[in-house]
Order: C-alpha cells, then sequence, then structure tokens
C-alpha cells in the first residue's frame, strides 16, 4: 500500500514522502493515527504540482538573487564615521549600518543577517564583505571606512 507521510515518523521517513509500506500498518497503525493518508491519484497529482510550483518559486527566488548579485558584486561602498585618535572608531561599523547604505546607494533592500563582517571594524581602512544574498549566490563588495 502506497501513503504520503503527513508528519516525520521515525524509521520511515519525513513529512510529504510517498512510502510503501504494509496493509496493515498503514490502515491500522499510520491513517488511524494521523500520521500518513492514502495515495489516492488525485492526492499524487496534487503533490507533483505543489513540488512543480515550489520549484518555480525557487528558480525564481534564484534569479532575483543573480540580478542583486549582478548589481553589488564588486562595488564599493563609503561610510564616514566618527574617529578618535589612531583612526580608531567610536563603536564599530556594523552590519544593520552597511544594509542601510546599500540600500541607499543600489536601491537594494538586504537582510543585516547576510551581511557577513567577520572581525568588528573597528578602524579606518578598506574592508571585504559577503552578502549571502541566496544560498549558493553570494556578493562581494569592497567596504571603505573614512573619518568624518
Amino acid at each position: 500500500m502506497k501513503v504520503i507521510l503527513i508528519q516525520d515518523v521515525k524509521k520511515l521517513g519525513s513529512k510529504g514522502q510517498i512510502m510503501e509500506v504494509s496493509d496493515g500498518y498503514g490502515r491500522n497503525y499510520l491513517i488511524p493515527q494521523g500520521l500518513a493518508e492514502e495515495a489516492t491519484k488525485t492526492r499524487l497529482k496534487e503533490i507533483e504540482e505543489k513540488g512543480i510550483k515550489a520549484e518555480k518559486k525557487k528558480n525564481a527566488e534564484k534569479e532575483k538573487a543573480e540580478i542583486m548579485k549582478s548589481k553589488l558584486h564588486g562595488q564599493q561602498v563609503n561610510i564616514k564615521v566618527k574617529t578618535g585618535s589612531g583612526d580608531r572608531l567610536f563603536g564599530a561599523v556594523t552590519p544593520k549600518e552597511i544594509a542601510e547604505v546599500l540600500q541607499e546607494n543600489f536601491g537594494v533592500t538586504i537582510d543585516k543577517k547576510k551581511i557577513e563582517v567577520g572581525e568588528p571594524i573597528k578602524h579606518v581602512g578598506n574592508y571585504t564583505i559577503n552578502i549571502k544574498i541566496y544560498p549558493a549566490v553570494q556578493a562581494e563588495v569592497k567596504l571603505k571606512v573614512a573619518p568624518e
């Protein structure tokens, strides 16, 4: 008997998988417990259509990420900050500030969590910053921190 798992089942599979199980296990345990439902032709077709829609959405998001990468990759961003003695900053340049400058300069909205700074930026100078736009798409931006 073929069933579609509604929830993760230990030692069987994860949610959304189509599994072949014995008739007794399917009818007497999985279906009554709400862990699975019988895989009819219509349900199989629905799952296939959902998969196709999800794939299209994923491709569209990746395409948008590639466009965003082409706008940002290799660009230079300038930030002016207050400094103390020895070109040391008061505070640090945060990913939030970098995201705001990217929004102003390029019109691109990026979540501050996707900006990888590495060590805190506490000195005037040039830095290279990675931006994870999408899992497989990253842009590299040059950051110039200058005194006000």
